[in-house]
């Protein structure tokens, strides 16, 4: 995929510049440079994800037969990757230059504008193709590998169990205890139930699940499709007539949103014991006092507003990982920048759609 952005006569090309690039790239540029009286052209490379030899024998073409004979060209900011394949394959004599154009406060706006209206449009687009083919997916498995659900199941959820369990115990001991101190002076030791029972079910449990997701499995969604980005892997599903989101996104998009509740569940039981302990030994409750309490002040409306919640952190931690993977640029230093990207990226939206979800339930909670 490639976009070209043309502002007199500085012409950026973005993305890459490959076979099935160069007819819709070298019309665009010939049509542009027709039309500007501009004797001077500079191609900006900077964002130039990948080249080819096609591309190479794309741009030395465009040297020697350029659409004026009165017009010069010369690449600039081409990045060290980009510039050693085009040392390696070209034919001509290209010229690089570093030169430097002063950008005002203006023209840094409208890039940000026109950068994020891409990025929002690339988003929607795999959001929809994600969704549609997740459902699809469900009655036709044609196209996905066999065994790619279960294989992801294990690697997302059961993997994750340990390490969900330890953290949710330790969160609910650590909030039992600190809230314990406060209840005892006011002799209000069994309320301890209602406070684990309520924070873990609706709020703590779905939420911290999910970061341990987005930096355990998140990551790793990211960090493998944008490897099989940069190694071209992808390109070869293509050319194979496999559609990699069917083919990679899918089966994890599948595993992680029957995963995540699962592992929320466990989460939410795990939490309350934590809390159980530090009630039963600091505060001196009886167990049946502290699971009466507990059954007393738990309702349905808390347990499925947390279900709902991990259903949407997984889908938060599956797209942003995917589109962070799809979207690398560059090599291996790529990848690593996708992959930290991706679970910023990730805890930031889960944060602000917990706090969106949370005002829908906290509001729409029914009086009992």
């Amino acid at each position: 995929m490639h976009t070209l952005r043309i502002k007199d006569n500085i012409i950026k090309i973005q993305g890459n510049v490959k076979i099935p690039d160069i007819s819709d790239l070298d019309t665009q540029i010939r049509k542009a440079m027709t039309a500007s009286p501009e004797s001077e052209y500079y191609l900006d490379l900077s964002e130039v994800t990948e080249i080819d030899s096609a591309g190479v024998a794309f741009l030395d073409e465009l040297i020697e037969k350029p659409p004026r004979s009165d017009i010069k060209i010369a690449t600039i900011h081409t990045p060290s990757n980009i510039r050693t394949t085009i040392e390696n394959f070209t034919t001509s004599n290209l010229t690089f230059l570093s030169k430097s154009f002063k950008i005002n406060v203006f023209e840094k706006l409208g890039d940000m504008v026109y950068g994020g209206r891409e990025n929002i449009r690339n988003l929607i687009y795999l959001i929809s193709d994600i969704f549609y083919w997740s459902v699809y997916g469900i009655f036709n498995h044609k196209g996905q590998r066999a065994g790619s659900f279960t294989q992801q199941s294990i690697l997302i959820g059961a993997d994750a169990v340990k390490i969900v369990a330890t953290l949710s115990l330790l969160i609910g001991f650590i909030l039992a205890l600190q809230s314990a101190a406060q209840l005892r002076q006011f002799g209000a030791n069994i309320y301890i139930a209602d406070l684990i029972g309520i924070s873990i079910t609706a709020e703590m449990g779905p939420i911290m699940t999910a970061i341990i997701l987005a930096g355990r499995s998140g990551s790793a969604i990211a960090a493998e499709i944008a490897t099989m980005v940069v190694t071209e892997e992808v390109d070869a599903l293509k050319s194979m007539g496999l559609n990699p989101i069917r083919y990679i996104i899918v089966p994890k998009f599948h595993a992680i949103s029957v995963c995540m509740p699962l592992l929320t569940i466990i989460a939410d039981f795990v939490g309350i014991f934590g809390g159980f302990i530090i009630g039963v030994t600091y505060l001196e409750l009886s167990p049946t006092a502290f699971i009466n309490e507990l059954l007393t002040v738990i309702f349905p409306i808390d347990i499925i507003s947390g279900l709902v919640k991990s259903f949407v952190f997984a889908w938060i931690i599956a797209i942003v990982g995917s589109y962070f993977g799809l979207n690398v640029k560059g090599g291996a230093e790529g990848v690593g920048k996708a992959t930290t990207a991706s679970v910023v990226a990730s805890i930031f939206v889960i944060i602000i759609a917990d706090s969106i979800l949370g005002l829908i339930f906290y509001f729409g909670k029914p009086a009992y």
